[in-house]
């Protein structure tokens, strides 16, 4: 058997490239989105209820469609990235990394011994189709995506050094915690908030590397995406369904207003 090339890798030849945040934890919702045209998904591990058997029936349940998965660990731990890359995912993305040496470590977590430290499963792993791939081990870093966020003024002072580390092949910019990080919080489009998101930019593609953030609005994943910027989440699953939801319910109670709180898209 081949190995199972990377469909993210192989999509960001067309960028830019959009994509849609699944934050329900359900398998059944992302193989919904799976079917609706969005080049690439991302399986939120962070903010989401989502386990290590969660993210791989979602993975599963996304794999016989024309998409990419991406999947968000919730940390650092080398410890469950060894298992998220067993279980398949190919495209990690890690949130919160604020320096070259957080990166480079991301990078060993992903690698084989004498590469990196990931650990050995052999015919246990999804990855490796439980031996039917062969030389998976020889082969598995060419398939290997990492994705680093930069959400901090930290992270983008050293947004240079971190995208420039060898095995990191891209850059995300969260505007919530980057704007929260620098006293707006739900204000990413504030003036301080903006320059720091197109300075992330701008050291990604020094580093050449590739850049994306999540955009939610239209209006600002257009101007993202003329910035330069490859890869855009222009939706989010459980911001849909809520707006969705919303409007439905309003529509059919006579415009009265049915729930709290509108869209959270800007706060994304």
């Amino acid at each position: 058997m081949e190995h199972p090339k990377n469909r993210f890798l192989a999509a960001l030849d067309r960028a830019p490239v959009h994509g849609c945040w699944l934050g329900t934890g359900s398998a059944y919702v992302a193989e919904i989105v799976a079917t609706t045209g969005f080049e690439w998904l991302l399986i939120d591990g962070e903010h989401a209820p989502n386990t290590v058997p969660g993210i791989l029936a979602q993975l599963q349940a996304i794999a016989p469609y024309d998409t990419a998965p991406v999947v968000r660990a919730v940390n650092h731990d080398p410890a469950l990235i060894k298992q998220l890359l067993d279980i398949g995912a190919q495209t990690l993305m890690i949130p919160m990394v604020e320096t070259a040496a957080q990166a480079e470590a991301l990078v060993a977590a992903t690698r084989y011994p004498p590469a990196g430290f990931r650990g050995v499963g052999g015919g246990l792993i999804r990855a490796g189709r439980w031996g039917a791939v062969a030389d998976y081990q020889a082969e598995a870093r060419d398939e290997i995506c990492l994705i680093v966020q930069i959400e901090s003024q930290t992270g983008v002072e050293n947004a240079e050094a971190i995208a420039a580390v060898d095995g990191v092949d891209g850059v995300f910019v969260g505007p919530a915690d980057l704007s929260t990080s620098v006293g707006h919080p739900g204000a990413p489009g504030h003036e301080t908030v903006q320059r720091l998101i197109h300075q992330a930019l701008e050291a990604a593609r020094r580093a050449g590397k590739p850049a994306g953030i999540l955009a939610p609005a239209a209006s600002d994943a257009d101007a993202y995406g003329q910035a330069g910027f490859q890869f855009i989440a222009t939706g989010i699953d459980i911001v849909m369904l809520a707006d969705t939801a919303r409007a439905t319910a309003r529509r059919h109670r006579g415009g009265e207003r049915a729930g709290a709180g509108g869209s959270a898209s800007r706060t994304y």
